[in-house]
This record gives C-alpha cells, structure tokens and sequence, in this order.
C-alpha cells in the first residue's frame, strides 16, 4: 500500500498536476492538505474517474482536507478533538484495509508573538492525546501531513535565517519529539538518514532552483505500521512544473499483511 501526504495549496489551482501525478505516480492513498474549497467544490469526479474514492473536510479558501483511495474508504471522521469552538478545517481520518489513516494540516502559526502561535501548540497538544489513542488500539495507523514542524537543522537549508520562526522554535520541536516518542516513526527518516531533503520551497528567492528547502510533511508511523514499512522517499518532480505547489509529495510503502 502506497500512501503519500501532499499539501497542493489550492486543488482547483493545481488540478492538473495532481491529476498527472496521480496517473504516474499511482499511490494508493492520499493524504491531502491546503485544498482550500468546501466540500462542493473539490472536483470529485475528476479524482473519481482515476479510481479514486474521495472524503474530504473542506472550507471556503483557507483550509482544508481530503483523503483519497483506490481501496475503500471507512468510518471516516473529521475534526480534532479537544475544542470545540476550533472551526477550522485542519483534521480528517479514515480506515483503509484496516490501515487508520488521519490528513493532518498543522497550524502555521506564524508570528510567533501572536495568537496563532499558542493555537499551535494547543492543536499539537490535542494531536498528541488523539495519536495516544490510536496508539492504545495497537493497529496500524498512519499520521500525515503538513505539520509545520522542521524537526532538527538537518531538516533546514539555514537553521540560522529560520530562528525564531514558529517553525523551527525549541517549543514546536519539542512538541513534535513529544508525539514521536509516544512510539511512533518518522517513515522518511527510517528510510533516508541523508540530511537536507526538502519537501517545501518557497515561491520566493529562487528556493527551488537554488535547493533552499525544509522539510515539513511528515509520515508518522505507528509500530504496527512501521514493521510494515517497505520504503519512503520524496517525489520532487511535481514541485518543478509549471503552477506547482510549494509543496511536494512524501510517501511510504506498507507491506501488505500476510
């Protein structure tokens, strides 16, 4: 089972490239964040005609999940629980072939002296007691998504021109570490211990010519998943075409149960 996490940063905006990616690069999951439309509008039928079944938690430009499978799609939930004032389309989950999958679209929450820095962490605090939960039902789960974490300086192309952001900042990292050592594996790095690959660059500068990049869309792998785990990698080619995302596709390859 192929599953791969991919913020498109506007589906309608990027349809054609998601729609050539998924013809060529054939996952069997995605986990899609950043889709920027309500439910209405993600083009269902487009994804459908591929072989896809489509669950998605969207809204209105901001925001945004999905989750596509060629394998079925079941008891799927949206919402992180925790706070229920946070309307905020940002959590979605689904079992497929037995495999509990979740799209995470962490907050950003930039700048750091705002508000929409303490939101981070208590949405990663509340993503933490829900990995523990799936952890206590001991079956293979996969976390995905754009965390908006740079984990360590080897995840950076300038730790120093990043310091202070509330992506690399010692809370968010700690926050991070936090859910990892409750027993999961970060499937990328389980596979690639090669430091400085990236799976975001900038529009500006010239970050993906230059290869001026972090790396924050994660694979989080329970133990029933990770002793699953075949390969992962980082797909860069969608990153390079025309109206690209800034983003670019990570997956994981799980074995299938015997």
């Amino acid at each position: 089972m192929k599953i791969a996490t991919w913020n498109v940063n506007s589906i309608k905006a990027r349809l054609p490239n998601v729609l050539d990616w998924l013809k060529t690069a054939e996952p069997d999951v995605v986990l899609m964040q950043e889709i920027k439309t309500v439910d209405e509008g993600f083009p269902r039928l487009e994804i459908e005609d591929l072989g896809y079944q489509c669950a998605v938690h969207g809204q209105k430009s901001y925001n945004g999940v999905a989750i596509l499978s060629r394998r079925g799609l079941e008891d799927v939930s949206a919402r992180l629980a925790g706070d229920d004032g946070d309307e905020q389309a940002r959590y979605l989950e689904a079992t497929v072939e037995g495999v509990r999958v979740a799209t995470i679209y962490l907050p950003n929450g930039n700048p750091a002296d705002s508000e929409k820095y303490p939101y981070k962490l208590g949405w990663m605090k509340r993503l933490k007691a829900r990995a523990a939960e799936l952890l206590a039902e001991e079956r293979p789960v996969v976390l995905g998504g754009d965390y908006n974490v740079i984990p360590t300086d080897d995840d950076v192309h300038d730790p120093v021109a990043w310091q202070g952001d509330a992506l690399i900042r010692p809370e968010t990292r700690a926050a991070f570490r936090e859910i990892l050592y409750l027993g999961y594996t970060d499937a990328f790095r389980a596979k690639v211990p090669t430091p400085h690959r990236y799976s975001f660059w900038d529009y500006q500068g010239g970050a993906w010519q230059k290869d001026h990049g972090i790396r924050i869309d994660h694979l989080m792998l329970s133990p029933e998943a990770a002793d699953r785990l075949q390969d992962a990698g980082i797909d860069s080619k969608p990153r390079g075409k025309e109206k690209a995302s800034d983003h670019t596709p990570v997956w994981c390859t799980l074995a299938d149960p015997e």
